[in-house]
């Protein structure tokens, strides 16, 4: 297997990029080739089948959408108040619209997991840890709002980002930071 990281990493890169924009049906070894600029079955030397690809695809998208620990440490800088959590909200909100690409092929790649058993564990793990890893974050920063209230943001976050991406003249863009501080509101309650 060859052995050169920053071409491994620009061939994983232009997966997402053929993922994203042909589905997980057009993710061959050939399409990342071309999309790579890479003479042809360049691939097929880095990865041992589509599988391979797939998991280091589901790898590399947590880590190029996951956010900057120095954005993160100047949005923490307030006080934990119910209005911090809608600012964080509004924050993955903007951060789906900035990184499109990579929210859509994690779409792609969660629905090709539905057919792909092993694909479904591998995935399955990586966002059971996103999401445990999100409740310990916000427990651990004292944010108001128990485990089911941040459950439930998790996922009317999840349905948003997916008609955004998807239909996004379904929930109009200039309402969705009112609604993300109705759907904080109500998810937390009235603070103590």
């Amino acid at each position: 297997m060859v052995r050169n990281p920053e071409r491994r990493t620009a061939l994983v890169d232009a997966a997402i990029e053929v993922l994203a924009r042909d589905g997980a049906r057009g993710l061959t070894f050939r399409a990342v080739d071309a999309a790579a600029g890479v003479p042809g079955g360049t691939a097929s030397n880095y990865f041992a089948n589509r599988d391979d690809l797939l998991a280091q695809v589901t790898g590399r998208i947590h880590l190029s959408i996951a956010p900057d620990p120095d954005e993160v440490d100047v949005v923490m800088a307030a006080p934990r108040t119910r209005e911090l959590v809608g600012e964080l909200m509004r924050w993955i909100n903007r951060r789906v619209a900035e990184n499109r690409t990579g929210y859509l092929a994690m779409m792609e790649l969660r629905l090709e997991a539905t057919r792909r058993p092993e694909l479904q564990a591998e995935l399955t793990r990586v966002m059971r840890e996103t999401f445990e890893g999100n409740l310990r974050f916000h427990e651990g920063n004292g944010l108001p709002g128990d485990r089911d209230a941040v459950t439930l943001m998790y996922l009317a976050m999840t349905g948003l980002m997916v008609e955004q991406l998807t239909l996004p003249g379904v929930v109009p863009e200039e309402g969705t930071d009112a609604l993300i501080s109705v759907l904080v509101e109500r998810a937390i309650g009235q603070e103590g």
